[in-house]
């Protein structure tokens, strides 16, 4: 497995009219925090960033944006409104697909009569997989249906797509995955792949699709309808945020209005089958992760675990509690089962990649006969995740009449890809090896025959090594976005970063980074389901400490052991903040965790090192940071450039000498606790009690004078406001500072060499008068 790399992103200057309209939404805090993630994500204009934050300010686009398609298609279903025709939805299993079906089934159902004139198919996942199939249409067909309406599937069903019209069906796609090289006969297609990258709704998911072809038809027919169209909002949301894709421009909108609505329904118990889902998976329903990490996995469980997810739609849009109870807790025993049978699943992949010689292969793909199909996509995410290449699992599967010796002995799977890389494109190239195929760059699903596995292994590969040059290229690149302290981390911080949400591809969840710490009262365990079941789906509980406060914060590590916590050495630990709705508290989920590294080993490992900069070019100048040189005078030959690059190293070099020498290891620990105080507080621009930070390091006033001077010597510069210090960084490192540095550790070392004496004096004079005073007794 590749090491992740960590790319911390530099602290930037924000402008004051940037940090009053961020202030402005977060009234219990400054918003610095969140303002910089805002800043360093690219929204830097006025009006972006009001509509990025507040979903009211923001202008949703028309769903006649889709121009003729929505047109034709609103045009049609207006047709079959008036002959009173049967329109069936075809939905797809997933929960983008369960959704999708359920916005159709309550929003046309407005126009159509349920189980009368309008109907749903789902597929089963396991017998059908995804997409329009033949015994499907026929049945449809056979029971009178019209027209069809698609969600979440279709664009390249070609074939079935032709065998409908043959039967009399019209069809009306609604989908978000690749399109076909040419357009379909149909209705209309409504695909947010047909628009421009950057129209605010090319990110669309199926579900979202669904919403803009319903809210087209309410536009259209406004006083047919008798519930308002915004009651859907909540079903979007969770379709939107379960299918991980790019939440910005409407997506961004449908989702945070989504949320608000879900809030509501949950209050007024108008959907109970979610509102048992929430109460299942101990959430609250108000934030973006109780959707990722609670809903949309379980209804993900259902055709997973079942194959048929048709009843999936019965509990996202009934208003019976007994029966959506009854379903909700169908689902989450299907979703405890999922995570069983996904981490042995993960188990056998992990076994058949050690016997694998990794720096040959470019995509993985991997078959077994035992692997269920059903959690194929989960594990193949993680190991893309894990081992940064696209990774595709795939079960061996039977096809045919056995009677008449006409079985085909077939492989069928997920795809899923990392790092931009486009593997709809790669899967695609190697479309004459496959049988069926369908999906978007970075997940798909795909069949082909078992005897043209080998050549499709060696063909996809081949076909990585023309786009990509080196196989080892791919590193991760885990992002920081601010570092913190484990004093900064709890309820100011969690509400001000919630102004981000919600978080997802293109504006992930922030990543903070806590500095030399270390972890406590480790513990972990089996979860266990509804019935007190274990499961064989670890996590690891823990508490996180630093030198910033006495106290440890919770946290929690998903799918590790305790054992894989280091105890004898500092860390560097990459951490998400948020709320667990069933504690009732703040932690932390921990996301990566390294050896403690010093900023100066960081300075000595930075690729900056060898970085010239011309200093005219003003632009660049301002992301200038201190890892970099500066040159203010041209010099004026190779040799003076060589000779300052030199002297540079040198500076650094006895610098991380006097830091790390074991001579002052007893002073060390104080070192950097006051060099991290006074890098923490010129960032922060905050203040320090002088007598709390004394107290905190365990210095006598002189010492913490000499403390003051030697950080002076690095380039801090302290100013005295009554009882309190302000550090201000002011990137000038003096010549002698490595030699300043040394005298600050002996003294220190002499200082804490004098407290223990004097306390083992004073202990000795205390046990002697002990004794005195019993003998006379």
């Amino acid at each position: 497995m590749l090491e992740d790399k960590w790319q911390i992103i530099p602290f930037s200057l924000i402008p004051q009219w940037f940090l009053t309209i961020v202030k402005s939404y977060t009234p219990n805090s400054d918003g610095k925090h969140v303002a910089q993630i805002l800043w360093k994500r690219g929204i830097k204009n006025k009006d972006e960033l009001i509509a990025f934050i507040d979903p009211d300010v923001y202008h949703p686009t028309s769903p006649f944006a889709f121009g003729e398609e929505m047109k034709w298609a609103v045009k049609r279903l207006k047709k079959a409104y008036n002959n009173q025709e049967k329109v069936t939805i075809w939905g797809d299993f997933d929960a983008d697909g369960i959704t999708s079906t359920s916005v159709l089934w309550e929003g046309l159902g407005q126009f159509f009569p349920p189980h009368l004139q309008l109907d749903y198919y789902i597929p089963n996942r396991i017998t059908e997989s995804h997409g329009l199939n033949r015994q499907g249409i026929e049945k449809l067909a056979a029971s009178g249906t019209r027209l069809v309406v698609t969600c979440d599937t279709g664009s390249t069903n070609l074939t079935e797509i032709d065998y409908a019209n043959e039967l009399g069906i019209d069809m009306i796609i609604t989908d978000h995955h690749a399109l076909p090289d040419t357009r379909p006969p149909v209705i209309a297609m409504i695909n947010p792949r047909c628009l421009s990258t950057n129209h605010p709704l090319f990110n669309l998911s199926g579900v979202a699709v669904a919403y803009k072809l319903v809210e087209a038809f309410y536009q259209k027919l406004p006083d047919v309808p008798k519930e308002p169209l915004e009651q859907l909002l909540d079903l979007v949301a969770i379709g939107l945020i379960a299918d991980l894709v790019e939440l910005k421009g409407d997506c961004r909108y449908l989702a945070q209005k989504g949320i608000q609505h879900l809030q509501k329904q949950r209050q007024l118990s108008t959907r109970p089958g979610v509102a048992k889902l929430l109460e299942l998976c101990k959430k609250n329903g108000d934030r973006p992760t109780d959707i990722s990490y609670g809903i949309g996995p379980r209804i993900n469980a259902i055709s997973r675990i079942y194959g048929d997810a048709t009843f999936g739609v019965e509990l996202l849009t009934s208003r019976d509690i007994k029966l959506c109870h009854e379903l909700a807790l169908k689902t989450e025993l299907a979703n405890a089962r999922r995570k069983e049978i996904q981490q042995r699943v993960y188990k056998d992949v992990k076994k058949k990649l050690s016997q694998i010689d990794l720096s040959t292969v470019g995509v993985i793909v991997l078959e077994d006969t035992q692997w269920d199909s059903g959690v194929l996509g989960l594990v193949a995410g993680k190991i893309a995740q894990e081992y940064n290449r696209p990774t595709i699992l795939l079960t061996v599967t039977k096809t045919g009449n056995e009677a008449q010796a006409e079985v085909i002995k077939m492989v069928r799977g997920s795809a899923r890809s990392v790092n931009q890389i486009d593997l709809y494109k790669l899967v695609d190239s190697q479309q004459n090896l496959l049988h069926r195929f369908g999906g978007h760059p970075f997940a798909a699903g795909l069949s082909l025959p078992l005897k043209n596995l080998t050549l499709f292994k060696e063909g996809i590969n081949q076909q990585f090594r023309q786009k990509i040059n080196n196989i080892n290229y791919i590193q991760t690149a885990v992002e920081v976005d601010l570092i913190v302290t484990v004093v900064d981390l709890g309820q100011d911080l969690f509400r001000e970063l919630k102004l981000l949400e919600p978080c997802g591809i293109g504006n992930s969840t922030p990543k903070l980074l806590l500095k030399n710490c270390w972890f406590d009262n480790i513990w972990n365990k089996n979860i266990e389901d509804t019935k007190r079941n274990k499961i064989q789906y670890i996590k690891t509980v823990f508490e996180i400490h630093d030198f910033s406060t006495k106290r440890g914060f919770p946290g929690v590590w998903w799918e590790h052991y305790k054992d894989e916590l280091p105890f004898s050495k500092p860390q560097d630990a990459i951490v998400e903040l948020y709320f667990n709705s069933y504690s009732k508290r703040y932690e932390v989920r921990l996301i990566a965790i390294r050896d403690y590294i010093t900023d100066i080993e960081i300075d000595q490992n930075t690729n900056n090192d060898n970085c010239l900069l011309d200093w005219r070019n003003k632009e660049f100048l301002g992301k200038v940071t201190t890892k970099i040189k500066v040159l203010q005078e041209c010099p004026k030959s190779w040799d003076e450039l060589l000779k300052i690059y030199h002297q540079t190293q040198q500076k650094k070099l006895k610098l991380a000498l006097a830091y790390n020498s074991p001579k002052y290891i007893n002073s060390l620990q104080v070192w950097r606790q006051l060099l991290g105080i006074a890098k923490y507080y010129s960032r922060t621009q905050d203040l320090i009690n002088i007598g709390q930070m004394r107290m905190k390091l365990e210095l006598s006033d002189y010492t913490l004078k000499l403390g003051l001077a030697t950080l002076y010597k690095l380039g801090f510069y302290c100013k005295i406001i009554d009882d309190k210090l302000k550090f201000v960084w002011n990137n000038k490192i003096a010549n002698n500072a490595e030699k300043k540095v040394s005298q600050f550790l002996e003294v220190v070392e002499e200082e804490q060499f004098q407290h223990r004496y004097f306390s083992e004096i004073s202990l000795e004079c205390i046990q002697e008068k002990i004794s005195t005073s019993n003998i006379k007794r």
